[in-house]
């Protein structure tokens, strides 16, 4: 039988050797949350492997190095307010809810209703209540809870949306995969005080299209 705690150790040991965990809140955070759990029954033992994984639906968990990459890059800090597009199977949900904290929260937007559903039930089982999660068209942001310190967004967007733009908190940091349909380059979006955008650019990535208004279209 699997020793899952032992497997997730090693697997924060070798992100660390490589470069991809620099800070102590990351590696808490990712040593404290079970890979497992938010994979299907028969990809579980795969938890611990640096790679993505099908989670049905034509979606993918990302590899824990892009994982831990995006959120170093985020520079989330405790009792912040975060989205996130693209919910996915919920496990970049729950590092980032794991940082934040109890005086923070996570708002995380999935367009598939079964895949909201899924991954909501395993954020409440590991007791986050800090992490909503909302059925919808996540490339509009979500303006009632607007605006963000921090935005991640998990799916590969032509150009970043407009709404996420603007639902930018002053001083703020967005986290986004931009480029085709096939190969992206995460970019560092931030906010200036007086509103001013500045934009770097970081590793290659590969990401499932982000659908929607501001997206891809469908299919």
């Amino acid at each position: 039988m699997l020793n899952y705690e032992e497997l997730r150790r090693f697997m924060v040991m070798r992100l660390k050797e490589s470069g991809y965990v620099k800070s102590k809140s990351v590696e808490e955070a990712l040593l404290s949350v079970p890979r497992e759990l938010f994979l299907p029954d028969n990809l579980r033992h795969l938890a611990y492997e640096d790679k993505p994984l099908p989670i049905g639906e034509g979606q993918t968990i990302s590899a824990p190095s892009v994982v831990a990459r995006m959120t170093e890059l985020l520079d989330v800090r405790e009792g912040q307010k975060v989205l996130e597009v693209g919910t996915g199977s919920g496990y970049q949900a729950a590092i980032v809810g794991k940082i934040v904290g109890p005086k923070g929260h996570v708002w995380t937007i999935e367009r598939l209703p079964g895949l909201a559903e899924a991954a909501r039930r395993r954020l409440e089982a590991l007791g986050l209540a800090n992490v909503t999660v909302v059925v919808g068209d996540g490339t509009e942001g979500l303006a009632s809870e607007a605006p963000f310190d921090r935005i991640i967004v998990t799916a590969a967007a032509p150009e970043p949306p407009q709404p996420l733009i603007e639902q930018l908190r002053e001083k703020g940091v967005m986290v986004i995969p931009v480029g085709s349909r096939d190969f992206q380059r995460l970019e560092i979006i931030r906010k200036g005080e007086r509103g001013e955008i500045t934009v770097t650019y970081d590793i290659d990535v590969i990401f499932v299209p982000l659908v929607g208004k501001y997206g891809w279209p469908e299919g």
